[in-house]
């Protein structure tokens, strides 16, 4: 069974920094997609970040591209995403995700490709 843990949500003001992580069981990340969506209530989910199986190509949604980095750690079996200069706007519930398509390429955006999701972190920017 395919799992996905996320922590490291929280409440930060305008121009702060978090790092959300995401930990894999049952699936490894080095041979998958494995990415970040948000949504907020009364919206659909939206793609933020994703790095493919080998971790040569990542995609960024323009709303966050030069603010938010994806990495991932192979020997934890871990992807992570770095927020820097954070707006209200960005905050939503954040998902891990994971394609089960074996070495894909490419970064999927649509939230059809994706098999697993984990449970949400809450993301929350206020003064």
């Amino acid at each position: 069974q395919v799992q996905l843990i996320e922590s490291g949500g929280g409440l930060v003001y305008p121009g702060g920094s978090l790092t959300l992580s995401c930990v894999a069981s049952g699936r490894n990340v080095v041979n998958h997609v494995t990415g970040w969506f948000r949504q907020v209530p009364g919206k659909e989910r939206e793609f933020v970040a994703g790095i493919n199986w080998n971790g040569g190509r990542t995609l960024y949604a323009d709303s966050v591209k030069g603010r938010f980095t994806i990495s991932r750690d192979a020997a934890k079996n871990t992807v992570y995403l770095h927020m820097n200069a954070l707006k209200p706007e960005d905050t939503a519930v954040y998902f891990c995700v994971s394609d089960q398509v074996l070495r894909r390429w490419g970064v999927p955006t649509s939230p059809n490709e994706y098999d697993t999701w984990g449970q949400g972190t809450q993301v929350t920017i206020s003064s």
